[in-house]
């Protein structure tokens, strides 16, 4: 902020008071905030039984909790855990560095969700949001936010403690299979070779090119996720990025001939439809639309899709919704689509 912006907030913030109305929030500058010290991390990792990712431009540490135990088909084909059965909890700081946030997104079956739900609210955390993210899949998958605020190493302790009983918890997951199912096939001979991975499934150049972004490569799956950069949003005193939940993204399963392809788009509400058009515009479908967090401001909307077909076709349809994003204002106007 420079200075003339800033006598001007002050400015503001002086008649507000002398108006009698609410006081002005100076907006807090974009990624300014404070680290997670050595020993923070250290002591999330401890509580969590598991090393983590830390993400220093975002200040954020992340804990992937992935669904090893499951064997999970799509349309009646086996698909593996990366393309979107990978759960993660994440811990970051207020702007002000007063407190943090947990964010966390699980994976369960359903009879996995009341049972978690018990055991965050008897833990001391909340939950923000439970709800599918496929259609067709085997067996039936849903996904449940939990967050909460405190000081870091409390919130890993919480956390670990909710998950504790269930299979979400490192201590009770088997490690990654050396070899998994075959995405193209559910019969017992293809099932028992490793697929071929990512870079040799897909033309990456050609799905990148489309995109305009780099994806990740995790085994047999290709990942693509992309921020808001264009957006501060603001939770409870901390700054939501990307890798705590506010991004949009595609997973890339099978091959380029016959891929799945599953994702998510982040959302202002007057880019929800246009976004829901574009995606079927390309044979996507919209599978699921909801929020994620709570007290988010500005308010995001999260709209899941499936699509199977040709990859960079599916591609396309991926870049189509991005292309949405950004360019329809943050009011909502109705109108017809």
């Amino acid at each position: 902020m420079n200075r003339r912006k800033a006598l001007h907030a002050t400015a503001l913030i002086g008649a507000a008071s002398v108006l009698g109305v609410p006081k002005l929030k100076a907006a807090p500058i974009k990624g300014s905030t404070p680290p997670l010290t050595t020993e923070e991390i250290a002591a999330i990792e401890a509580a969590m039984g598991k090393k983590g990712t830390y993400k220093e431009a975002e200040a954020l540490h992340t804990t992937s909790l992935p669904r090893n135990d499951l064997k999970i088909k799509v349309k009646g084909e086996a698909v593996p855990v990366p393309f979107g059965f990978g759960g993660w909890a994440s811990i970051k700081k207020t702007v002000d560095g007063k407190s943090a946030m947990l964010m966390s997104d699980t994976v369960l079956l359903q009879e996995e969700v009341n049972p978690l739900i018990s055991a965050a609210h008897a833990n001391g955390l909340e939950v923000s949001a439970i709800h599918n993210h496929f259609f067709y899949e085997e067996p039936r998958i849903f996904y449940m936010h939990l967050h909460g605020m405190g000081a870091p190493a409390e919130l890993a302790k919480k956390f670990a403690a909710t998950i504790r009983q269930s299979k979400l918890s490192p201590a009770n997951q088997p490690k990654a299979a050396a070899t998994a199912p075959s995405a193209q096939s559910g019969n017992t001979a293809a099932a028992s070779a490793s697929p071929p991975t990512a870079k040799k499934a897909f033309d990456i150049p050609a799905l990148d090119a489309i995109i305009k972004h780099t994806g990740t490569e995790n085994g047999p799956t290709y990942k693509y996720t992309v921020g808001r950069e264009d957006l501060t949003v603001m939770a409870m005193g901390v700054e939501l990025t990307q890798s705590i939940g506010l991004n949009s993204w595609a997973s890339f399963a099978g091959t380029k001939e016959k891929a799945h392809i599953a994702g998510d788009v982040a959302m202002l509400e007057p880019e929800v439809n246009p976004v829901i058009a574009a995606l079927r515009r390309h044979s996507l479908e919209v599978v699921a639309l909801h929020n994620h967090m709570l007290g988010d401001d500005p308010r995001m909307v999260f709209l899941h899709y499936y699509g199977q077909g040709e990859a960079s076709a599916l591609a396309r349809g991926f870049r189509a919704a991005l292309d949405e994003l950004g360019k329809h204002g943050k009011a909502l106007n109705h109108s017809k689509h």
